[in-house]
């Protein structure tokens, strides 16, 4: 029953999506979805193994722009998920091959799949090739409605400075639909060092610095790896 809820909560955001809340936040070309799931520490080794075949499988789709499954470094049982689509009608048939692919999971899930369907606000080409150890940040970025024109020059302009450090190969900025005010900041970097040493960066204290009175919730900043 726990799976076919989880189903039901993504066919839901897949079929309808979220009602925008400001008129002028509607997504227009690739839709980009950012999902969240965790599982129980000792089904770890196994999710990872079918959340590879899953993203293997959905590449293969029509319409499917691009698929990357993470494992959070700190707590492996945590996996992300980042797709981009060709339109909604893309997801929506993906939707239906997914819930097939992902009823193998059922006996480790622990709650449920956060999908949040996404426009890009800011995105740049890779700047080389990305090698497997490479670390890669998902952050969630909330602030209050009233500061959210703010938030968007905030983390465009940090997307921007990032890009510069030595080590960065991928800094995107992702706006939730729906929820304008809501941010996923997808960065990659050659290794540790390299995402040490930015986020000890002048640009990134600057950043931090205003963007802290404007949020609504804790800075959601997490390392993963890619699940190959």
């Amino acid at each position: 029953m726990r799976l076919l809820h989880l189903i039901s909560v993504l066919a839901a955001l897949v079929l309808a999506a979220v009602p925008p809340v400001y008129a002028e936040e509607t997504m227009n070309g690739p839709i980009y979805f950012v999902v969240h799931f965790e599982v129980a520490p000792a089904g770890t080794t196994e999710t990872a193994v079918i959340a590879g075949q899953h993203a293997e499988a959905s590449r293969k789709e029509d319409g499917n722009e691009g698929v990357e499954m993470f494992r959070e470094v700190a707590r492996p049982s945590r996996f992300a998920v980042v797709e981009v689509w060709r339109d909604k009608q893309a997801f929506e048939a993906h939707g239906k091959a997914a819930a097939t692919r992902l009823q193998k999971l059922r006996p480790s899930l622990i709650g449920g799949f956060g999908v949040r369907p996404h426009s890009g606000l800011s995105i740049a080409a890779p700047k080389a090739q990305i090698p497997p150890d490479a670390i890669f940040v998902l952050t969630h970025v909330d602030v209050f409605p009233a500061g959210k024109d703010q938030a968007v020059e905030l983390v465009k302009a940090q997307a921007e400075a990032a890009r510069k450090d030595d080590g960065n190969l991928r800094y995107d900025v992702l706006q939730w639909d729906g929820h304008p005010n809501h941010f996923t900041l997808v960065e990659a970097w050659r290794d540790q060092k390299a995402f040490d040493s930015s986020s000890a960066a002048a640009h990134t204290k600057e950043f931090r610095d205003k963007l802290t009175p404007l949020e609504g919730a804790l800075y959601d900043e997490r390392l993963y790896q890619v699940v190959r």
